[in-house]
């Protein structure tokens, strides 16, 4: 699947939240995560870690291993 088939696929599945304050948008995040299973939290973990691999290679950064950038940021 290519990136503009997993776009779609995303945007089918994102989720929203409107909050009044950082602490109430924080609870809400709390919660959404902990809804997820460990299998999910950690496969959007590591599609986030990809997407910022592909955008740090498209701008000539390299990722270093330990997911850092090449100044370990």
């Amino acid at each position: 699947m290519g990136t503009r088939e997993r776009a779609i696929e995303r945007r089918k599945r994102i989720v929203g939240n409107i909050a009044a304050n950082f602490e109430e948008a924080e609870q809400w995040d709390l919660e959404f995560w902990q809804r997820k299973t460990p299998q999910a939290r950690l496969s959007a973990l590591m599609s986030i870690r990809e997407d910022i691999a592909k955008i740090k290679k498209r701008s000539g950064r390299q990722m270093h291993p330990s997911g850092k950038g090449p100044d370990h940021e």
